[in-house]
């Protein structure tokens, strides 16, 4: 199929200096092609779907984003290098969405058994725009990180681990709102070395689910609600994973290694 599309676009072969549609061919050209061409055709898609898609409206200014990821088993005899357990394959989506547009502006793909946090540490702060939001779950929480975070001026919605050892120094100015139990500022007591500033916590009470949640942020000028609603936007990412594992039928898997 490849040589076939190749063949009916002869006029392109000079761009990618092929000379040749054989197959032997193309597999050394692909050995050789720096993966920069296809990082740069993912930006540019970007910046065409950011033009045409209309943005999300909220009833504040920041940019939010939310990041997570996918794994997605894989056979050990077929890709014998996406380990992940003795017996098991997979790789692993890392992804970044941008919550206003549901489009993904960042993708990483690696092994199944890389850890979620190893690729998050990896972001580049100076790509987000002053103000920007950004939503994860337990999954992310490192404390040297999250002070890095706030240094690049941008913020922070997570949930809290039963295991954090977390100390209320004061009661926040807003007046508690609707389903919101409570909202203080805290200190991490284990970690002050890590992360010394204080952060807010915000106790809310998901009606719906007859669920109690409980979130960390170091954004002190949104409402407790507006927090909470936040987090909630975040589960955009989970219907995007799902679209694609529903929807994405990949027949052939072609493996482009740097």
């Amino acid at each position: 199929e490849i040589e076939t599309g190749f063949s009916l676009q002869r006029n392109t072969w000079h761009h990618l200096g092929v000379k040749t549609v054989a197959k032997s061919s193309i597999a050394d050209a692909n050995k050789r092609r720096d993966s920069e061409i296809f990082e740069k055709l993912f930006y540019a898609l970007l910046k065409h779907l950011k033009e045409v898609v209309p943005e999300k409206k909220f009833k504040f200014n920041n940019p939010i984003y939310s990041f997570d990821s996918s794994t997605i088993s894989l056979s050990l005899s077929i890709f014998d290098w996406a380990k992940c357990r003795a017996t098991k394959g997979a790789l692993k989506l890392h992804l970044l969405l941008n919550n206003r547009t549901a489009i993904p502006e960042l993708v990483n793909i690696t092994e199944g058994r890389v850890s979620d946090i190893t690729v998050f540490r990896k972001l580049d702060l100076k790509n987000f725009e002053k103000g920007s939001i950004l939503v994860f779950d337990r999954g992310y929480i490192d404390y040297g990180w999250w002070e890095k975070i706030d240094k690049a001026d941008l913020f922070f919605v997570s949930r809290t681990k039963a295991s954090q050892n977390i100390f209320i120094t004061g009661q926040h100015k807003k007046p508690l709102e609707r389903g919101v139990l409570s909202d203080d500022y805290v200190i991490l007591g284990e970690s002050l070395d890590k992360y010394p500033n204080e952060l807010r916590q915000i106790r809310y009470r998901d009606e719906i689910n007859n669920k109690e949640l409980i979130f960390l942020t170091n954004n002190f000028e949104l409402t407790a609600k507006q927090i909470a609603n936040i987090y909630k936007d975040r589960w955009q990412i989970e219907l995007f994973f799902k679209w694609i594992k529903q929807n994405l039928k990949i027949k052939t898997l072609l493996i482009f290694y740097p």
